[in-house]
Parts: structure tokens; C-alpha cells; sequence
């Protein structure tokens, strides 16, 4: 797995390119923490990421860290299997993980 960062102004938008998983959230997550304070959107590139588990929940609906402050958190890019696993958080714990509020664009629904 590896990350792209690109910074726009007080948007960070991170491109991953392999899977997300317990190996790999410990990397994105420090990442994602290392950003400047003045980045206020976070995008999760995931075009080129065919699987996630549980681990890509616990990356997207981190609540922010103390000392950090507040981030808009969204995906773009979702696959299958990715966009299969948030709708089934979704539909278990809907309050816990807000689709709504995450999803920048959908592929055509499964």
C-alpha cells in the first residue's frame, strides 16, 4: 500500500493505492494526523483500493484526536467491496456511521 498527499488550500485529499487493513491503518492514520492545522477537509481517494476491513471504519470515523482540530472527513472513488462494507456499518449502527455525511460520490449501487 502506498499514499499520495495532495495539498489544495485547506483541503487534503489522500489517494491510496492497495488495501486497507490493520497493517496499513497505523501509516494512514499518522499520516492524516502529521497534516498542517489549517487543512479543514480530508478526502480518501480510494479508486485504486479493492478491499477494506474493519480497519478502513476505524481510519474514516476516527473522532478527531485531542489537540486537533475538527476535520470534514469524505470518500471519493469507492469500489465494490469498500462501498459494500460502509453500507453494511451503515445499515448496523447508522448513528455510529454516518454514510451522509462521508460520501463525496457513489458508483452505481450494488
Amino acid at each position: 500500500m502506498n499514499a499520495i498527499t495532495t495539498l489544495n488550500g485547506t483541503t487534503a485529499t489522500f489517494t491510496v493505492r492497495g488495501d486497507i487493513d490493520f497493517d496499513t491503518l497505523p501509516p494512514l492514520r499518522a499520516a492524516a494526523d502529521a497534516l498542517p492545522a489549517h487543512v479543514t477537509d480530508l478526502r480518501w481517494d480510494l479508486n485504486h483500493t479493492c478491499f477494506m476491513d474493519i480497519a478502513g471504519l476505524h481510519l474514516l470515523f476516527a473522532p478527531t484526536p485531542p489537540g486537533h482540530a475538527y476535520r470534514r472527513i469524505t470518500v471519493t472513488g469507492l469500489r465494490p467491496q469498500p462501498l459494500r462494507l460502509l453500507r453494511l456499518a451503515a445499515e448496523t449502527n447508522p448513528a455510529t456511521f454516518p454514510l451522509d455525511r462521508l460520501l463525496c460520490d457513489v458508483r452505481a449501487p450494488l
